[in-house]
């Protein structure tokens, strides 16, 4: 399947009037195109332009409400749960992290969880928000029920990422994963592509490992059974019950902490109800956070200057990759899937947009 590749402002501006064009603000279509972009910007094909019909068809629905306001339900001067009320999972995202990084500036630590929220984009996104303010971020959210617990076959937790971002010299550290082996997003681009999936990325209704990403999908969506595997596979040979049991505490840290749905009793019927959690931790609570932070740099560079597997040439930190992306796809364009391009055309057909005046192939 073919690639075309765009200029960054040319799809920001497209999505920015796309979002408004569905009811947002538009500082509320900032956000979520900016979030959207870092995903492509970042190289997480998933969670960018591939992810722009998925939130037409939500608001369309009526499960994404562009209207909704965060409300603080329960607040003490550290915590707060933070009730989204079924609006954009990013602007409750910005929202919840903005209330975290502001209480560990006056506190040392931020920890606001929000429950009734919907599909928030890369979890990176928010714990970098923080690390951008000198301030270590984590994010965590669940999602619908995509991941089979170690020996199950019936889809149980979300792809419940955990992202973590902490200052560092000269390259941060950025860690953004699932608890799951790939999340959905990944397998919607296999099927775009119309290529199978790796053998060990997901089972069918039987248990059994499946290639057809079509298939994994159209179960996953009609709750038939299967789905994709934790970190580790599908056994615990290797590890399987590892990434089951950071998947379980993702739940933890979002659903039942903010007292909403875990992942299995969202996306039921057209509501959203995703939950997620942020972190914002002002090291300097534990000394001085100069030398904290140079140990930290330290320890990345040691990293990648420790001796090299036969045959590779370099050793990466979390967040390098990303770095040398986001400025390669600035300077020289962002590739969409031409399948994913079809997409965007319908819905600015229904938004009374030609694409062709916002978009031109480079």
């Amino acid at each position: 399947m073919a690639y075309l590749k765009y200029n960054y402002q040319d799809l920001k501006n497209l999505c920015e009037i796309a979002f408004q064009k569905f009811g947002c603000t538009k500082e509320d279509s900032e956000t979520i195109t900016d979030v959207l972009l870092l995903a492509d910007l970042f190289g997480i094909e998933s969670h960018g332009m591939q992810r722009l019909t998925r939130y037409h068809k939500g608001i369309t629905s009526g499960m994404m409400k562009v209207d909704a306001k965060s409300e603080i339900i329960h607040e003490t001067p550290v915590s707060a749960v933070v009730d989204g009320h079924d609006g954009m999972g990013q602007v409750i995202g910005r929202y919840c992290m903005e209330l975290a990084i502001k209480k560990a500036k006056e506190t040392g630590v931020g920890f606001v969880v929000a429950n009734n929220s919907n599909h928030y984009g890369i979890a990176g996104y928010y714990s970098r928000m923080a690390m951008l303010e000198g301030i270590m971020g984590i994010s965590m959210c669940n999602s619908e029920a995509i991941g089979v617990p170690t020996f199950g076959r019936k889809a149980m937790m979300g792809s419940n990422p955990i992202a973590i971002s902490m200052p560092a010299k000269p390259i941060p550290f950025h860690l953004d994963m699932s608890t799951t082996v790939v999340t959905r997003g990944k397998l919607e681009v296999y099927n775009k592509k119309e290529e199978p999936l790796p053998i060990g990325w997901a089972i069918d209704h039987t248990g059994k490992d499946s290639s057809d990403a079509k298939q994994v999908l159209y179960d996953i969506q009609n709750k038939l059974g299967g789905g994709i595997v934790p970190i580790g596979g599908s056994s615990e040979q290797f590890g399987g019950h590892k990434g089951y049991g950071l998947g379980v505490a993702v739940e933890m840290f979002t659903a039942v902490l903010s007292g909403g749905l875990t992942g299995n009793h969202t996306h039921i019927g057209n509501v959203g109800k995703c939950c997620q959690s942020y972190f914002a931790i002002d090291t300097g609570i534990f000394g001085d956070r100069d030398i904290i932070e140079n140990s930290m740099s330290t320890y990345l560079q040691e990293l990648r200057d420790s001796d090299k597997a036969e045959g590779q040439s370099r050793i990466y930190t979390h967040g390098e990759k990303e770095i040398q992306g986001y400025e390669d796809r600035m300077k020289n364009g962002i590739i969409v899937n031409e399948n994913t391009v079809k997409e965007i055309k319908d819905m600015c057909s229904d938004l009374n947009m030609n694409i062709d005046d916002y978009l031109k192939e480079i």
